[in-house]
């Protein structure tokens, strides 16, 4: 790819782009609020696939539970917005080091679309979990990283302490071939960054209960998972993964600002460091949240 190519794909694009979700679905409640809005915005992605990615947390027992609770969760929302998608298993287990990819149905799946496009015309990857299924496809074939386009909601911002998010952590070294990899790489850092875009309890309400059975079943799960520990104070909810999607549709950086930096190295200890190769990527350092949040109602609510 050359340089004035990666430069261009690192842009927001244009017209209809082809997307695949990569989602732990089950992790929390912000997944669903991503997957819709990407499912009703049809004027601008045409959503070919989804895969399910690990997780492990208190929701799960490892991460191959996580990913099959993520698989029926991805179903579930495809029933509730009457829906059909081709979805796929992905990863049951984290990479055991960067050069020994998990094989799985999304991995496969990604390998042979991509395939399919080219540099010019590239297939966009909205990623909000662990990177373990985009970075498996890439060591299955490395080919992979030319022809998509990475959108990933992962690590914090880079003058943060340490990169101790949830879906960096999970899987450091996926992250790590990813970073390294040469994909032309949209990062949406979590603390300090998207941490901004929350929700409260009267918004999801006004907004989104009752509206459509999709819409009412996301404001039902978050109202139910911060009442579950707030215990009765107010709150408001994170709804991070909804700034993946965004991001392919911020024309004019309505929605959020951005800048080319080099792509860091990842290290096991959590911390960003200078890499070598310098490769270009694009990352987010500012969200308009009142903007988005308007967009996203509309979309889902619709």
């Amino acid at each position: 790819m050359t340089n004035e190519q990666r430069m261009k794909n690192l842009n927001v694009p244009q017209g209809i782009v082809d997307a695949v979700l990569d989602t732990d679905a089950y992790n929390e409640v912000d997944d669903q609020f991503a997957f819709a809005y990407l499912l009703r915005s049809s004027e601008r992605a045409c959503v070919k696939a989804i895969y399910a990615a690990p997780f492990h947390n208190k929701r799960s027992d490892s991460p191959r539970d996580g990913m099959e609770k993520s698989y029926r969760e991805i179903k579930k929302l495809l029933a509730l917005a009457g829906e059909e998608r081709d979805v796929y298993r992905g990863s049951p287990t984290y990479l055991p080091n960067e050069m020994t990819p998990v094989d799985s149905p999304a991995a496969r799946d990604l390998v042979e679309r991509a395939k399919r496009y080219s540099p010019e015309n590239p297939l966009y990857i909205v990623a909000i979990g662990a990177i373990t299924n985009i970075a498996s496809a890439i060591l299955l074939e490395p080919a992979v990283a030319e022809n998509v386009v990475l959108v990933w909601l992962g690590g914090h911002a880079h003058h943060f302490a340490d990169t101790k998010e949830f879906n960096m952590m999970q899987d450091v070294a996926a992250a790590r071939v990813v970073f390294s990899s040469g994909v032309p790489l949209i990062q949406l850092p979590c603390r300090g960054v998207v941490s901004h875009f929350t929700i409260s309890k009267p918004e999801l309400e006004y907004w989104f209960a009752g509206k459509n059975p999709l819409s009412d079943y996301l404001a039902k799960n978050a109202i139910e998972e911060a009442d579950s520990y707030a215990a009765g104070k107010p709150w408001t909810r994170i709804i991070w993964d909804v700034l993946a999607v965004a991001w392919l549709f911020n024309d004019n950086d309505r929605f959020m600002m951005s800048r080319i930096l080099p792509t860091p190295e990842l290290t096991y200890d959590h911390q960003y460091i200078h890499h070598k190769q310098e490769t270009p990527m694009r990352y987010v350092y500012f969200i308009k949240r009142d903007v988005v949040l308007e967009d996203l109602i509309k979309k889902i609510t619709a």
